[in-house]
């Protein structure tokens, strides 16, 4: 029992590594997330589109690629995307850590255009038949009103997959990140490894439910909010459907 303690609880150990993940450490992982969310909800954007467009032209490659990435292995898809980056030797991606956001924002786009397309879908096609009777393109009714909508249907899935971005970064270790550009688990893992012990991951855990557990009960207040929101404008429509039939009666 007092060796599983130490191997796990060593406070001396913990508070030695805690510095370096409290500061660069979090910091690293805070922007690999946010950069590859954000250009993966591009891409994403772009291939929810391209995958309720009528022509298949567009739907096929949209279908592939989201089929591809989410069929693969993180781990795989990072080393893969790594290597073949590397490979081609473009300049300025030269260091690893534009590489991870790239392999991230390549991920996460897959699974960011199935929540968007899913979203999209779920406005009521009298929205887009509304906006044809005013004299809006299908571009114009995408952009304006349906897309809108969509997006903010789908607020509290977007936050879990920022979560789980989250915990993939701690992946791209696989790419030889160096020293100021290690993110938390290569933190822990390099103090673990040189210690023999496995209180710096533990710490490293510590830190990870730092970020994910508020973001957690975030969802789950974003989806109340939408939810009594709906429940709001459903009795505000009924309401005077009730009032008239009451007259009428």
């Amino acid at each position: 029992m007092n060796d599983l303690l130490r191997n796990f609880f060593d406070w001396q150990l913990i508070r030695q590594v805690l510095p370096d993940l409290l500061t660069y450490g979090l910091r690293n992982t805070l922007v690999l997330a946010i950069a590859s969310s954000l250009l993966g909800s591009v891409i994403g954007m772009v291939l929810a589109i391209m995958g309720l467009s009528q022509r298949w032209w567009l739907r096929l490659p949209a279908r592939i690629y989201t089929d591809l990435f989410r069929g693969l292995p993180a781990a795989l898809t990072i080393l893969m995307v790594g290597e073949g980056v590397f490979s081609a030797q473009v300049s300025w991606l030269a260091s690893p850590y534009p590489v991870a956001i790239l392999a991230l924002s390549l991920m996460s786009a897959a699974y960011i255009g199935e929540i968007f397309r899913s979203g999209i879908q779920s406005v009521e096609k009298g929205q887009g038949e509304a906006c044809r009777a005013l004299g809006m393109t299908h571009g114009q009714a995408l952009r304006l009103v349906v897309v809108p909508q969509g997006v903010r249907r789908v607020l509290p899935a977007m936050v879990n997959q920022f979560i789980a971005i989250i915990k993939d970064s701690s992946l791209v270790y696989f790419l030889g990140l160096v020293t100021s550009q290690r993110e938390l688990f290569r933190i822990g893992q390099d103090s673990s490894v040189a210690t023999g012990n496995l209180s710096p991951l533990l710490a490293t855990g510590l830190c990870y439910l730092l970020l994910t557990v508020p973001l957690t009960h975030l969802v789950n207040h974003i989806d109340r909010r939408l939810r009594e929101g709906s429940r709001r404008a459903l009795v505000a429509d009924e309401a005077p459907a009730v009032n008239a039939e009451g007259a009428l009666a």
